[in-house]
């Protein structure tokens, strides 16, 4: 497939993505489906932060609020304070570092922005569990990553009835960008929402028809690290379930994706460069 290469302004720097480039995951939750993903010391945070961008990882997506299924709620204070020290520290140690936040509520994402210049909004809601989301992101000009998922993290599961699925999310997508753009957010990158509101096999079918979402004009991250998609499929274990994400990473990158992200930036890493020098004979 032909795709056409995108770039980010990231606080009035561009962030080529003519590469596929690696989001690593770090968790700063007690309770991510992932336990290895999880930082709950400073010596855990700096570590993790590090080693990925040893590992050639250019994001960091920095989450407090677990959306796996059996996550219980928390407040907006909670995870405030979840996010304050990780973010003091990465900012004071990793000064140059581009910041992702995992949140899906409007006040969260600006006092991350306006305290430690955080870079992008990761919502995985797209906007439904938070109707002051976009006019925030609008107002701080930064990168937005759209998602789409139904319901909520403890309803979405029983939310995969699907008269069409893609034209339901393509429609989705359709109908929030244009109130996106409309408001003036320049930067918006799409996430088709792997593993939220979908089955197994629908997940697959999402991954097979990815390029559709090529047709917006924005660039794609790619999220299904270790989820279970894999490891129900292959009868495993988050834990076990690496060489599965490896074998989806190439499969996504082949269909369109721009970023991945990850819990494993080193081997991300190394499928994109695989991918690359697999791509430049066919052009």
């Amino acid at each position: 497939m032909d795709f056409v290469p995108f770039q980010l302004n990231i606080n009035g720097k561009l962030l080529d993505l003519s590469t596929p480039q690696v989001m690593a995951i770090v968790n700063a939750t007690p309770n991510s489906f992932y336990a290895k993903s999880r930082v709950n010391t400073d010596d855990a945070i700096l570590d993790a932060v590090n080693r990925a961008l040893t590992d050639g990882a250019t994001i960091i997506d920095l989450g407090a609020y677990s959306t796996h299924p059996k996550a219980d709620a928390i407040s907006n204070t909670e995870e405030i304070e979840r996010l304050e020290n990780p973010l003091k520290l990465i900012r004071e140690n990793f000064p140059d570092v581009i910041i992702s936040l995992d949140t899906f509520r409007a006040d969260v994402a600006r006092w991350a922005v306006e305290k430690f210049d955080v870079n992008i909004i990761n919502d995985v809601s797209g906007g439904t569990l938070d109707d002051a989301m976009f006019e925030t992101v609008a107002d701080l000009q930064v990168p937005y990553i759209l998602m789409h998922m139904r319901g909520t993290h403890q309803t979405m599961q029983q939310l995969t009835d699907y008269d069409n699925m893609m034209a339901e999310i393509m429609e989705f997508f359709e109908k929030r960008i244009n109130q996106l753009v409309r408001l003036g957010v320049k930067d918006i990158i799409i996430d088709p929402g792997f593993g939220f509101a979908k089955t197994t096999e629908q997940n697959y079918e999402l991954l097979a028809k990815m390029g559709y979402f090529k047709e917006f004009g924005f660039p794609i991250l790619y999220g299904i690290s270790r989820k279970s998609m894999i490891y129900n499929l292959l009868g495993t274990s988050p834990e076990e379930a690496l060489n599965g994400t490896t074998a989806l990473n190439i499969l996504g990158l082949v269909n369109g994706a721009d970023i991945l992200r990850v819990h494993d930036a080193r081997e991300a890493v190394e499928a994109v460069k695989i991918y690359e020098l697999y791509k430049s004979f066919q052009d």
